[in-house]
């Protein structure tokens, strides 16, 4: 009997254990068919461009160029996560494995960075450039003058104590890497102002003084190819904003479109002195080294490449450059386009109102973005009231702040322009539906992207406006033009205000209060998703798809 009792007890067992292990695969099954829908959320894009008009000496130089940007791609990976080899030695599921390399780790960037491999907590605010121990008392008591550098990587020693380490020294044995090929890349360089610059850049990453080559970049003018390399932006630094990333494009010029925008160039003092708020705030003169220019992107590494994906540049972020020279501005057409066509139209034909879709145009889509870039060189880089920079007295709310900025001024400077006559014929109507249609593409960024958290600002702004109003039967947007200019206007000033007084509380204020998704925004953006309409793209990229 008590035989029987034990072989029944062990059938039970034994049942059991393979109901739980059929119930974990099941689970499992399940939850890499999610991770796979959020693959193919990113629509898959080839960045080639026409390469004939290149001389023999400038195709050598591209694939030199992208090993070099491969090489950025690698430094960013310790950035953002650490050991990518790691990670990967973990992965068994390829769905789980591409969406780790669209994210750079195991953290969903436009869900706010919760993790999607078991295992892993909320992605540190600092990512890899601080100790994840550290705390930011510790930090803010530490007296070390190059704490705050964008180029120094925080860690501790061996005795526990914080210290700060150059880039191009905790980054050694790469840099080195990426600079021999730059100097051989610009050993074939035709072009004097791209030579100049490369053989700068390639110094700077030895020592992470960047003024004499972003001086350089500005005084490109003759280029076909164009190079962005190096630790640049702070987003990914969301514990300050600190600390710069590394990221590198590969792009190619399109000189026709690029000669299109040049008159613009020389209307940015005017620009400046037209922005809606008083003198003060917009004392500051653009330099006149700035222009404009059209892009065929062929590689992204790094930064630009986590999640969502750069459309336009504006560099160089140093207020040094910006007073002497100004910034060059480039957009990048075949992305630009991609959007468009994937993502911008499809939104707009769910969201938008039927009578307003035709509004919706690649030409304005265009033109907003440009003059996105553009509204970053304008307005207040020092604060007014001897607070220093603008970007470290807003400290971890600038980023999200300067893209808001940026956003509602470009909106802006496309509607100067055109009262002043410099746009030619055109329908401002386009501008502003398209503008609309805009902030729904960002918005699905998440609160953890700075301009997803911009557009969050924007749309709950211009809704307490009565900018637009939301059709319950239709459930689609019309934007009413001339509240949404009034509201404009508005959103330029007080966002030019808080920066020139380098205003940290007023700034985190507008940023806590209006930058989330509400109810009913958050049932239409899951309606994009049930529709099928991508987040954002993902490139095939490299040598071997440019033919090379």
């Amino acid at each position: 009997m008590k035989n029987k009792l034990l072989l029944i007890s062990s059938l039970v067992i034994s049942v059991l254990l393979m109901i739980a292990c059929q119930a974990k695969e099941e689970q499992a099954e399940s939850s890499n068919q999610v991770i796979q829908e959020k693959v193919d959320a990113f629509a898959k894009f080839q960045l080639t461009t026409d390469l004939s008009t290149l001389s023999e000496s400038e195709r050598k130089m591209i694939p030199l160029l992208i090993q070099a940007a491969e090489i950025m791609d690698q430094i960013y990976w310790q950035e953002a996560y650490g050991d990518k080899d790691e990670l990967f030695s973990k992965i068994e599921d390829s769905a789980i494995e591409q969406f780790a390399m669209i994210n750079y780790g195991p953290w969903e960037r436009l869900q706010e960075n919760t993790p999607f491999i078991e295992g892993y907590d909320k992605k540190p605010l600092g990512s890899q450039f601080y100790p994840t121990d550290m705390s930011k008392e510790e930090f803010d008591a530490w007296d070390e003058p190059s704490k705050a550098s964008l180029y120094t990587m925080i860690r501790r020693d061996k005795d526990g104590n914080l210290i700060a380490i150059p880039y191009h020294i905790y980054f050694k044995e790469e840099t080195q890497k990426a600079v021999d090929l730059i100097l051989l890349a610009a050993e074939l360089a035709e072009d004097e102002g791209l030579k100049n610059y490369l053989e700068l850049r390639a110094e700077a990453l030895l020592t992470d003084e960047y003024l004499a080559s972003d001086l350089a970049w500005m005084d490109m003018k003759t280029n076909n190819i164009d190079f962005v390399v190096g630790p640049i932006e702070n987003y990914e630094d969301a514990l300050y904003g600190h600390k710069a990333a590394h990221e590198s494009f590969v792009l190619i010029k399109d000189t026709d479109w690029s000669q299109k925008l040049d008159r613009f160039v020389a209307l940015l003092p005017k620009l400046q002195a037209s922005l809606p708020v008083s003198a003060e705030y917009k004392t500051e003169v653009p330099g006149s080294g700035s222009d404009l220019g059209v892009y065929d992107v062929i590689y992204y590494g790094g930064d630009c490449n986590a999640g969502s994906k750069t459309i336009a540049i504006n560099l160089p972020n140093d207020e040094r450059v910006h007073l002497e020279k100004g910034s060059r501005k480039l957009q990048l057409k075949n992305s630009m386009q991609a959007k468009f066509d994937k993502i911008l139209i499809p939104i707009a034909n769910e969201l938008m109102a039927e009578d307003q879709r035709k509004h919706v145009t690649f030409d304005a889509f265009f033109e907003n973005t440009m003059f996105h870039e553009v509204g970053h060189g304008l307005g207040i880089k020092n604060t007014i009231n001897g607070k220093g920079p603008v970007r470290k007295a807003l400290s971890d709310q600038y980023s999200a702040f300067e893209e808001g900025k940026a956003d509602i001024l470009g909106l802006f400077l496309v509607t100067k322009l055109t009262e002043m006559g410099e746009m030619g014929e055109k329908d401002l109507m386009d501008n502003f539906t398209t503008f609309m249609a805009g902030i729904f593409r960002s918005i699905r960024f998440g609160a953890t992207s700075s301009h997803g958290k911009a557009n969050m600002v924007r749309f709950n702004y211009f809704q307490d406006k009565g900018a637009f109003t939301r059709d319950a039967s239709t459930g689609t947007y019309s934007i009413n033009f001339d509240v949404m200019y009034e509201a404009m206007l508005d959103l330029s000033n007080t966002i030019l205000v808080i920066q020139g007084n380098g205003d940290y509380d007023a700034a985190k204020k507008i940023l806590d209060e209006k930058g989330y998704i509400q109810d009913q925004l958050q049932a239409d953006l899951d309606r994009l998703k049930a529709k099928g309409i991508p987040k954002d793209i993902v490139f095939e990229q490299g040598t071997t798809v440019l033919g090379l």
